[in-house]
């Protein structure tokens, strides 16, 4: 292809993707494809000689778009939002046509220091203290891949800091001994990625218990932080959550920092979706405690209209990050290394992409008032729906509904919840997903569009009220089959078939715990009236 067919088929691809946003309410939202569909409809060999364009975009819509989840669907209420505009469109086209690798700023200067200046300007837009400015020569911002490269870069940067100040004290000690000594805490709410980064760095990972606001206190941390030292463990990290995946739960930054602060321990503090409404004033209270944090994490790529990647993470001391992370061979090393920041030791991967152009694209075309009356649209609509939610006595909401996620689930079993979240994902009229709170199977409704609008969420709302009933009745005669047979009429398909494809559809391990199935097949079992009180014991003791 040269630059003449690039200009014309460059064109063409601009407005298929803008027909595309356009007109993607009329597409199914989820597909209907089975494991291995792809690899029946296309040939076996790569081609010898290349195909024309024109062939290669009919297979774009013969083959892979009916393979396609539309996260962009207003009908798409699943995980959390997936960033995307047309000025961060425009920014990766651009970023990807420069091509450079900004792995040091003599690899390309402007990768580099645009950056610096677009992460300042974030930091100052969400709140976060000068000590994580790199205007002040202490701190500093970074663009990660995604929010669990964040976590497991910061923890393996506080794992680093504690192992050397315990060879300091105990020089004889061999580090693996020190490293098996290690223990790091989150809440049981934290994203998964908390759990793996743990298994990665080869250090113990203990989940605490919530309070009944679903938020980790300090008081928590500290019991667990002394029965611990009282083993022989030794304290060394904290991941707090603000906006946990399950159910947009908030821990007490506060409390959390004053105990990390007291027991000198590295505090992350993890806001992947929530961080992004720091930008509202109205939501900066939840940043209470901030001062004490090591490092900060969130995601523009979620809820603030930047195309994935792009997750952006702070540290309070960059010299503590860059220690952990600095590999120096000499064909990288530079004449301007003592002066420039090189953001290769700031995380995993050597290669970076220039990711904060279309960072930079989407700030200058919105600006801070055009992000925020995004984000309160958004959870004014979240509002609406839980109003919606609370008016039907069949349902309850599930948490404080603080931004843009509700969850919910019918009141009784776990099991009508379960054949409901079932029957929407079948239709295809909707996509959600579950999670599990406090042993309740939830539904969680998530704002996601970026033009989500009042007639959206009625239209949800209709769905899941018409489903509810057609599932509460089918339940109420405590006969899977006949429940079964009922969610097959509703959907006109067969169940079966479309079970497996719900299965896949799981947001995070976290949030829905395969034991919940198992618990469920024996619980349907069982006769129970559903309007018995949650309390209630069985003839054998047993608690329904």
């Amino acid at each position: 292809m040269d630059a003449s067919e690039f200009r014309k088929r460059g064109k063409e691809m601009v407005d298929y993707i803008a027909d595309y946003m356009e007109n993607i309410h009329s597409r199914r939202v989820i597909p209907e494809v089975q494991p291995g569909y792809l690899r029946e409809m296309l040939p076996n060999k790569a081609p010898r000689k290349g195909d024309a364009w024109k062939d290669v975009m009919k297979d774009v819509e013969r083959a892979v778009m009916p393979g396609i989840t539309h996260w962009q669907h207003p009908r798409f209420h699943a995980y959390f939002p997936a960033g995307n505009s047309y000025p961060s469109i425009l920014a990766d086209m651009l970023s990807d046509a420069i091509g450079c690798i900004g792995f040091s700023w003599a690899a390309s200067p402007a990768c580099t220091e645009l950056e610096t200046v677009v992460l300042d300007w974030l930091a100052k837009m969400i709140g976060l203290p000068p000590v994580f400015w790199h205007e002040h020569g202490i701190g500093g911002g970074v663009i990660q891949g995604s929010a669990s490269e964040c976590v497991l870069v910061c923890l393996m940067a506080a794992r680093h800091a504690a192992i050397t100040e315990l060879k300091n004290k105990f020089p004889f000690v061999e580090e693996g001994v020190l490293l098996s000594r290690l223990v790091a805490y989150c809440s049981k709410l934290a994203h998964s990625c908390v759990e793996k980064a743990g298994m990665i760095s080869l250090v113990k990972m203990r989940e605490l218990e919530p309070d009944e606001s679903l938020s980790l206190r300090g008081s928590t941390l500290q019991r667990a932080i002394d029965e611990d030292r009282k083993m022989g463990l030794i304290p060394f990290f904290v991941c707090a959550t603000l906006g946990t995946t399950a159910v947009c739960s908030f821990d007490n930054l506060n409390e959390l920092g004053a105990v990390c602060e007291k027991e000198n321990i590295w505090l992350h503090v993890d806001a992947a979706y929530a961080g992004s409404a720091f930008i509202c004033p109205e939501f900066q209270h939840l940043l209470k405690g901030i001062e004490y944090a090591n490092s900060f994490n969130f995601n523009p790529s979620k809820w603030m209209l930047v195309n994935f990647d792009c997750s952006t993470m702070w540290v309070r001391d960059r010299k503590v990050l860059q220690t952990a992370l600095t590999v120096d061979p000499l064909y990288l090393q530079h004449s301007h290394s003592d002066k420039a920041i090189d953001f290769r030791h700031w995380g995993i991967p050597l290669s970076r992409r220039f990711r904060s152009l279309k960072l930079w694209f989407v700030i200058r075309t919105y600006g801070i008032e055009g992000l925020q009356k995004y984000i309160r649209e958004h959870c004014r609509l979240a509002k609406k729906f839980e109003g919606l939610v609370r008016k039907d006595s069949r349902c309850e909401v599930m948490g404080k509904v603080q931004m843009g996620l509700v969850c919910f689930r019918l009141r009784g079993h776990n099991y009508r919840t379960q054949m409901l979240l079932r029957a929407i994902n079948m239709s295809g009229k909707l996509h959600m997903v579950p999670a599990l709170i406090h042993d309740d199977y939830v539904i969680r409704f998530a704002i996601c569009a970026q033009n989500a609008n009042d007639d959206d969420i009625i239209y949800a709302w209709n769905v899941i009220s018409e489903m509810a009933s057609d599932v509460i009745n089918a339940c109420e005669s405590n006969n899977e089959n006949e429940a079964l047979k009922e969610i097959q009429r509703i959907d006109g398909s067969n169940p079966y078939r479309r079970r497996n494809l719900l299965l896949r559809m799981i947001s995070d391990p976290k949030c829905y715990n395969p034991k919940v199935l198992r618990s469920l097949s024996h619980e349907k079992r069982r006769r129970s009236d559903s309007n018995k009180p949650r309390d209630e014991k069985d003839q054998n003791g047993a608690q329904v």
